[in-house]
C-alpha cells in the first residue's frame, strides 16, 4: 500500500499518459497540465492508454519515488471519462481499489470531509 494515513492525496491524471515517461517527464505534467507541486507529498497517478498499465509519482521528503503496476488481466478503471481534463481527486482506499484492477464507475462519499484547522 502506498501511504499508510488518511493525509495522503491523490490526483490523478485525466488523459491517457505515455508511460515511457520517467520522473523528469511526469514530474514535468504534475507542473505543467495538473498545476500541482510534486514536491508536496502528494501521489500523481497516471494509466496509459490501454488502461493495462499505470504508475504513481510521490515525494517522500528525501527523493522522488515511482510505483508502477502493470495488470495480469483485465484493465484499470478510465479515469479520463471522470472527469473533463481536470485532475481527479481520488482517498486513498479509491485508490488501493484502483490498482486493484476495481472499476470507479459509481463514486460515493462514504467517508466525512478532510478536516482542516482554522
Amino acid at each position: 500500500m502506498i501511504g499508510s494515513t488518511r493525509t495522503l492525496r491523490v490526483w490523478a491524471r485525466t488523459k491517457p499518459t505515455d508511460l515511457r515517461l520517467g520522473y523528469d517527464g511526469l514530474f514535468g505534467l504534475v507542473q505543467r497540465e495538473l498545476r500541482r507541486d510534486p514536491l508536496s507529498g502528494d501521489a500523481y497517478l497516471f494509466v496509459n492508454q490501454r488502461r493495462t498499465s499505470s504508475k504513481a509519482l510521490i515525494w517522500d521528503g528525501t527523493g522522488l519515488c515511482l510505483y508502477c503496476k502493470r495488470l495480469a488481466e483485465s484493465r484499470f478503471a478510465a479515469l479520463w471519462t471522470a472527469a473533463d481534463g481536470e485532475p481527479l481527486r481520488l482517498t486513498q482506499t479509491e485508490l488501493a481499489l484502483f490498482l486493484e484492477g476495481a472499476d470507479l464507475a459509481h463514486r460515493l462519499p462514504i467517508s466525512p470531509e478532510e478536516y482542516r484547522v482554522k
